[in-house]
């Protein structure tokens, strides 16, 4: 029987969503409960993407496969009882034999959060302190350029047997907190993702509100297709896995 799985993490404590030798992973420890389950037979699951130490996941999905009878309640029940407190299976459905929780899904959707004002030491590891005003309006220009089908080999980590570095952004956003207006929200939906795009895109917004870059620049960015040309990484504990549709 295939099973999706529907979970959040809190990516502070983890190397990483993928399963490393001698390293804490979010698919290390939910392979282990669903081995437990499955009366010590182990179970591989297939994730719709790695997300990187210190990122976290709202609904992350995979799916996987078990032969023991087991309703989805039950299941969904007990793989909580085994897991750490810092990850939540939300639910689990049954689905056909042909989905994939990689190449089914038609979009994702990431979000990353930016504190510019005073730190915050109780949201440090959820909420990346800049700690600093940013031109908002002029970063939501910048993100604009971002939305439409390029390459975008500039913000991302070059791997020289990939070739193809073509994404599609369908849309984009800025949201201002309205209970604290020094924290703001990059919205970023689209059809996949490159390893470190959107740290690479927020990083590089975010030279954009400090009055570094113009934004602009950002079409230029893309147009070189060179890592060097865009600004920094952005931190991991900004960046959260919202969203993945089918």
């Amino acid at each position: 029987m295939k099973y999706c799985m529907t979970f959040s993490y809190d990516g502070t404590n983890f190397s990483g969503y993928q399963k490393q030798p001698k390293m804490r992973t979010v698919q290390g420890e939910i392979e282990k409960a669903l081995k437990e389950i499955n009366n010590g037979i182990k179970v591989d699951i297939h994730a719709t993407g790695r997300t990187d130490a210190k990122v976290h996941a709202l609904n992350q999905r995979a799916h996987f496969e078990m032969d023991i009878k087991i309703s989805e309640e039950k299941l969904w029940k007990g793989v909580n009882s085994l897991l750490p407190e810092d990850i939540y299976v939300k639910k689990i459905d049954k689905v056909s034999d042909d989905f994939h929780a990689r190449f089914s899904a038609i979009g994702k959707e990431y979000i990353y959060i930016i504190n510019m004002g005073e730190y915050n030491p109780l949201e440090r590891n959820y909420v990346y302190q800049h700690n600093e005003k940013l031109d908002v309006i002029e970063m939501e220009r910048g993100l604009k350029y971002i939305e439409g089908t390029h390459d975008f080999k500039a913000f991302t980590k070059v791997d020289e047997e990939k070739e193809d570095y073509v994404r599609t952004i369908s849309q984009t956003n800025l949201i201002r907190d309205s209970k604290d207006l020094n924290k703001i929200t990059l919205v970023f939906v689209g059809t996949g993702f490159l390893r470190y795009m959107v740290r690479n895109i927020v990083g590089t917004l975010i030279e954009v509100g400090q009055g570094k870059r113009k934004s602009e620049d950002i079409i230029d960015i893309l147009k070189s297709k060179d890592r060097t040309r865009a600004g920094k990484t952005a931190n991991a504990e900004g960046l959260y896995l919202k969203n993945v549709f089918y």
